[in-house]
């Protein structure tokens, strides 16, 4: 082993010391999913994955797209796809990105000019951090996750100023689960920009697309936030059952990101069959084939926040299909979830340093796939590790009185 590797292992041995070392797992297939992100169970409809295939037989080209966007990999295919997602939810435009992440990262190292001032919600996407590092922005400054009082506290800091102001928020966030304060956050950009003067909200709807609003258009649809919000963006990797994001602005905004956004410039374009995917998935919202999801999904949410009683630990504040158990310690947290998956149901631990030591937690997704007996099956199996476990003495009691926001 060479010197380098040497210095590799060494660090990870580090990491493996202090329970940080990721691993690439795979799932039991026989499994009951409580952990991914496909909110309303595309990834394994039939009825979808049928549209799919027609979709592809239907197309010339299913293959690679040869290209960047900027030389060979453009398509009318694709400009149609973006015309379509633009008008479903309610924008002038929208710019494709091969995932989520490109989408952040193009749009936040890019967009704010020399000197600009970025704000953002402490617990926002690590995306978000990396476009903002490279950025021309002259601050960053974090606020209180979702705290508009907060929020007030750093405008009133920074005001009066000549530069642009971002605000970057997400409208469900993936790992506390609750939804912005969004008509809020508005309220008090309007005390120093009645007239939107210099202050611009940036929306990640990321894990809320599909799960709120008409159809599944999102939070700014639901709230008819549209026209005060500058930039939005859309994923497809979650409930959409693809890959790759949108970017929804105007007209101005997507030229400048066709310009200056390099993950955009150097980065072939996505292939045929992801557009595809892409489509059929707006198809089934736009037909509202996924209404009675959403209504099921929500529903049994509710359900499981009735249904559970913890004797020890927190539940998350949530509202939305991310839901998870507080407990205080990586112990107990890897231990109820490692119970939890002998039962045959997929969580997964979501352990210190991740989020704030005390405020270790198991992470549970509810899907539309999920059925009401499964729901009941999960919760009586959280109830019977507790009383097993406090036989036991394994689970410390939950001391702390304020709940901190994971940090990722």
């Amino acid at each position: 082993m060479g010197r380098l590797e040497e210095q590799l292992a060494s660090v990870l041995d580090k990491r493996q010391h202090i329970a940080k070392r990721r691993k690439l797992v795979v799932n039991s297939p026989n499994s009951i999913d409580f952990s991914s992100n496909d909110f309303l169970g595309l990834a394994q409809n039939t009825a979808l994955r049928q549209r799919y295939l027609d979709e592809l037989n239907a197309l010339d080209t299913i293959l690679g797209s040869t290209g960047s966007r900027l030389l060979d990999g453009n398509s009318q295919y694709a400009i149609d796809l973006e015309q379509r997602i633009a008008r479903f939810h309610n924008a002038d435009t929208a710019l494709l990105f091969n995932s989520g992440f490109d989408a952040n990262t193009g749009l936040l190292s890019t967009l704010p000019q020399k000197g600009d001032i970025v704000i953002y919600d402490e617990l926002i996407h690590a995306s978000v951090h990396e476009g903002m590092r490279v950025s021309r922005a002259g601050r960053l400054i974090p606020f209180k996750h979702s705290d508009v009082n907060d929020l007030n506290r750093v405008l009133t800091d920074i005001c009066p100023t000549d530069k642009n102001v971002f605000i970057t928020v997400e409208t469900v966030y993936s790992m506390d689960g609750d939804v912005v304060p969004l008509v809020e956050i508005i309220q008090i950009l309007k005390k120093y920009w009645p007239q939107r003067e210099n202050g611009y909200i940036i929306v990640d709807e990321a894990h809320a697309t599909g799960v709120y609003g008409e159809n599944g258009r999102g939070v700014v649809c639901q709230l008819g936030l549209e026209k005060e919000i500058f930039a939005r963006l859309h994923t497809f990797g979650k409930s959409l059952a693809s890959n790759g994001a949108a970017v929804l602005g105007s007209n101005t905004l997507r030229d400048y990101l066709i310009n200056y956004s390099r993950p955009l410039i150097y980065s072939t374009f996505m292939s045929f069959n992801n557009l595809a995917s892409i489509k059929c998935a707006y198809d089934v919202l736009e037909c509202g084939e996924t209404r009675p999801i959403q209504r099921h999904l929500h529903n049994i949410t509710q359900q499981f926040r009735k249904a559970i009683e913890l004797p020890t630990g927190t539940l998350l504040p949530s509202d939305s299909p991310i839901q998870g158990i507080v407990l205080n310690g990586n112990a107990p947290v890897r231990a109820l979830a490692g119970y939890l998956n002998k039962r045959g149901f997929i969580v997964k631990p979501i352990c210190s340093p991740t989020v704030p030591k005390g405020q270790e937690r198991v992470r549970i997704c509810l899907h539309g796939h999920n059925t009401t007996e499964q729901i009941d099956a999960l919760v009586a199996s959280v109830h019977d590790f507790f009383n097993v476990q406090k036989t036991n003495v394994i689970v410390p009691t939950f001391t702390s009185n304020a709940l901190e926001p994971a940090k990722l």
